[in-house]
């Protein structure tokens, strides 16, 4: 792949379908929009492009066969839908290409999400499935599979909190035509969510033949600093990636936010991140277009 970097990836896709006026508020969570309301994806895709980011992940960090056959679904409907989250990726592109706002084509990173945004029960924030990792092989190989065949440019193996995912997605991976890049959802500057050493799940991809890079994403920015010394320590020659969310506290009861997601504060510490080595950069929750559009013009353009 030939990538300039720093590349601007972009941030959350929920908050801007959100704000588009979209109800998440399901199992599939945005996976759904593409049966229901694929324009919508096509939208937040466009303004993420608009907003400077020259790579968007597809909209199926939720999305898999069984979720969707669950939802009553026959295997090749759920299939179809599954390779559909790429095709709105490459229309948004066209249409950002057409408008004649870029001579550079953006990439796509088809998201594959942990086992636990499959179970839509908050597991990815402890990675503590009890499942077997033949369980976790056969759930990621099936739409691995699928979307290795896809346009997408490489996958993003996002928000992987257990070292036991992440030993079953290294061994999935090598036998994998597209690159990837793994990233990590960690507690603090040191531990994955379920309390392995970051440097343990580093070296699973150290040497790996297809990840390009490794990071970390939907993790507190407070820790990114530690977290990309650790990484760029331990990752050999790989490119670092970091898209963490906004740092806020998600209150269930009242179903709101709290904390701090001031775009300027965010994008003085993505300023820091890439003078520590970080490579590939953006967002994850409550990360919008307005602090991809900042650290494109501070960041990326100057």
């Amino acid at each position: 792949m030939n990538i300039k970097y720093p590349l601007l990836i972009d941030g959350g896709l929920s908050n801007v379908l959100e704000k588009q006026g979209c109800n998440l508020n399901n199992k599939l969570w945005s996976a759904k929009l593409l049966e229901t309301n694929p324009k919508a994806i096509i939208q937040a895709h466009y303004t993420y492009l608009k907003s400077g980011a020259q790579c968007i992940t597809t909209a199926s960090y939720q999305a898999s066969v069984p979720g969707f056959m669950a939802m009553g679904l026959d295997r090749v409907s759920a299939e179809a839908l599954l390779l559909k989250s790429t095709l709105l990726a490459e229309i948004a592109i066209n249409r950002f290409m057409i408008s004649g706002n870029s001579n550079f084509k953006p990439l796509i990173a088809a998201s594959i999400g942990p086992y636990g945004a499959y179970l839509a029960d908050g597991s990815e924030y402890h990675g503590n499935y009890g499942v077997s990792s033949e369980t976790l092989r056969e759930f990621h190989l099936d739409r691995i599979r699928l979307l290795d065949i896809s346009n997408a440019d490489f996958f993003a193996c996002e928000t992987i909190p257990s070292f036991q995912e992440a030993k079953v997605l290294a061994e999935i991976l090598k036998h994998t035509n597209k690159p990837a890049w793994v990233s990590f959802s960690c507690k603090d500057e040191h531990h994955l969510n379920d309390g392995t050493k970051i440097e343990e799940c580093v070296s699973l991809f150290s040497s790996h033949p297809k990840v390009f890079a490794i990071g970390v994403n939907c993790t507190a920015p407070k820790y990114i600093s530690g977290l990309i010394k650790t990484i760029k320590a331990n990752s050999k020659s790989k490119k670092i990636v970091v898209y963490p969310n906004s740092g806020e506290i998600y209150n269930a009861e009242s179903k709101t936010w709290s904390g701090l997601s001031d775009p300027k504060l965010f994008v003085a510490m993505t300023k820091e991140w890439i003078e520590l080595g970080a490579d590939i950069l953006g967002g994850c929750c409550r990360i919008g277009p307005d602090h991809i559009k900042i650290i494109n013009q501070n960041l990326i353009k100057s």
